[in-house]
């Protein structure tokens, strides 16, 4: 078996800039490792020797017994994950390599296959007695693994009998996990051509942010090209994640096909209606307000779909280097706090290879970070062209990184950042870094354009996934009564993205099939809405970081990061005054995007009399 393409530079840029791709030698060597058939052999064992030695018998054990049980699934925990994130990351950095794409499929196998004699633990301790879990709780070594616990009994009244556990879990990697992989491994082999220069679907994106109109077009039509082109595929694909999604969830008695996610993010449902009504209600104060002042700038009545994020025409079009992009980022992270700093450093160490940064044939598109127990370290997977949005996909993967570093400490089974709170962090290091560009800009029509992108990049992160969310809502509900075609899935989305996105931009039947684009619809169903959530908290927080003067701030941030995993949301923002609970809580978080925009219109003016 040939070992993965992991050396440690690649060559990037138009500068031929040599950038930097992560080396997984720090879990496996390659592989074909003999490490990895020692650790399966060992996950598998400790699996069988697990169930032998506590199926049937939780409710006798005392305190300190349940407390050396929950480190033995720990144990198992950081071995099962060491093995499953490296089978991922060898796969996503060359999707079109078939040895890596059967192995991370060999892995995903054993590892479910694997672990199913445990299938009884949570089973088990949810059919206990309270009495008994308050007893264990008095114990200090038991209660280290109370938020693990919690989180289990959480799911209590949805759980099926053991049988029936076994067969779902059985058959999630060819149900859920193999429509997900049919997406991604699709998706990554898409061909897109603009002008006879083949792309892939990591670099044609890049193109829609060109400065030439035409590029633009010829960018955005192509990828409509091709996402209408191979419709019929992600409409059976999308139609069968819906399907095997409900058929669990009334299985479970789950209220709505919401409802799951939200238990797992720790918030009810009625809190996501109002943070999803409250953005609704401001779509045309922030999203509408905006496109109808960008389409002004680029000299059109309305902008093309396309043309959302478009630089502006009298933008600079500046390129970054990769070494000035992380010197950018840096710089934000050590002016809001030294320990930040020295977080992120690490990932920057050459003789560490933390991160993959160039775009690449076969390589996954878009950016993310991936989380590891605390013996080892995260890993950032970005796809770097030296643009200003880079640095920002920079600082959000950054965030993550320094976030994961933080929380696991908490134990691999308490360490569990629902993703309300994990694009918390992200979302706030994305905006440390704009604050501190902002404050560099001296000429009005620079802060314009650094203002600008900042809120295109907030009305995408905050207006544009709620949008996401109701189409998803609406599917979801029509595929209960049966399949949704492709015409109205076509429909619901030119419904959704006209209603966000306002008069100003051009929603019509070219683009009417780019939600198959949007890949958590695929890979995590109602994960939409937590990019929103996320959004308005961190506005929220830093208006009180700016407005505060407390100079402790940026300690109770870190330390609020650290918990995560253990704490509900609601509560790790007390100590900074806000009140998660109230009505005007989401509003809050809004106005300050309606303030940035205020601040567009007073600059766009300013230049205007300037002329």
């Amino acid at each position: 078996m040939s070992k993965p393409r992991l050396n440690k530079t690649s060559a990037a840029n138009s500068r031929n800039e040599k950038l930097p791709a992560w080396d997984l030698s720090d879990l496996y060597r390659g592989l074909d490792d003999p490490q990895i058939t020692r650790d399966l052999t060992l996950y598998q064992k400790s699996a069988t020797a697990f169930a032998k030695k506590y199926k049937g018998k939780l409710a006798q054990l005392s305190a300190q017994e349940f407390a050396a049980m929950a480190a033995d699934c720990e144990a198992r925990s950081v071995l099962g994950n060491k093995l499953g994130v490296f089978a991922y990351l060898s796969m996503v950095t060359q999707m079109k390599n078939s040895a890596a794409m059967t192995f991370y499929q060999n892995i995903s196998e054993k590892l479910n296959d694997y672990s199913k004699p445990v299938i009884f633990l949570s089973l088990e301790l949810n059919a206990l007695p309270q009495s008994t879990i308050d007893l264990w709780m008095k114990d200090g070594k038991a209660a280290y693994f109370k938020p693990w616990l919690m989180r289990i009994r959480t799911f209590k009244d949805y759980e099926l009998s053991e049988e029936i556990e076994e067969i779902l879990h059985e058959k999630s990697v060819t149900s859920g996990e193999g429509w997900e992989r049919l997406y991604e491994e699709t998706s990554a082999r898409l061909k897109y051509v603009v002008d006879g220069k083949e792309y892939n679907d990591a670099e044609i994106s890049k193109l829609t942010l060109d400065k030439d109109a035409a590029v633009r077009a010829k960018a955005g039509r192509e990828i409509a090209r091709v996402c209408t082109e191979n419709a019929p595929l992600f409409v059976l694909n999308y139609n069968m994640v819906i399907k095997d999604k409900a058929i669990e969830d009334i299985k479970r008695g789950f209220k709505s096909p919401v409802s799951s996610q939200n238990i797992a993010n720790r918030v009810d449902d009625k809190s996501v209606a109002a943070l999803s009504e409250a953005v609704r209600s401001r779509y045309s104060d922030i999203a509408h307000r905006f496109y109808k002042l960008k389409a002004k700038w680029l000299g059109v009545k309305k902008l093309e779909y396309w043309d959302r994020n478009a630089p502006l025409p009298f933008e600079v079009d500046k390129h970054y280097s990769w070494d000035e992009a992380v010197a950018v980022v840096l710089k934000a992270y050590q002016e809001f706090s030294p320990r930040l700093y020295e977080l992120a450093q690490d990932f920057f160490n050459p003789q560490r290879s933390w991160i993959d940064v160039p775009p690449r044939d076969g390589k996954r598109s878009g950016a993310f970070a991936m989380p590891l127990p605390e013996a080892y370290h995260p890993y950032l997977f970005l796809n770097f062209t030296g643009r200003q949005n880079d640095v920002l996909t920079l600082a959000h993967e950054l965030g993550h990184g320094c976030h994961m570093r933080l929380s696991s400490k908490q134990g691999d089974l308490n360490d569990a950042t629902p993703l309300t709170l994990a694009e918390v962090a992200s979302v706030f290091a994305e905006m440390l870094t704009f604050q501190s560009l902002l404050r560099q800009a001296t000429d009005p029509k620079e802060k314009l354009c650094l203002i600008a992108g900042k809120v295109n990049d907030m009305i995408n992160t905050s207006i544009r996934q709620i949008a996401f969310h109701f189409f998803e809502t609406r599917v979801h509900a029509e595929r209960r009564t049966g399949e949704v075609s492709q015409t109205r899935l076509a429909q619901i989305w030119r419904e959704e993205m006209s209603a966000s996105l306002g008069k100003y931009v051009n929603i019509d039947a070219v683009t009417e099939n780019n939600w198959a684009q949007v890949g958590h619809f695929f890979w995590k169903p109602f994960y939409v809405y937590a990019y929103s959530f996320a959004d308005c908290l961190v506005n929220s927080l830093y208006q009180v970081y700016q407005n505060s003067g407390d100079a402790s701030f940026a300690d109770k941030y870190l330390d609020m990061l650290s918990k995560t995993g253990i704490t509900r949301y609601d509560e790790l923002l007390k100590p900074f005054g806000l009140n998660a609970k109230s009505p005007e809580f989401w509003d809050f978080g809004l106005n300050l995007i309606s303030r940035y925009i205020d601040e567009l219109e007073r600059l766009d003016k300013q230049i205007a009399k300037n002329k």
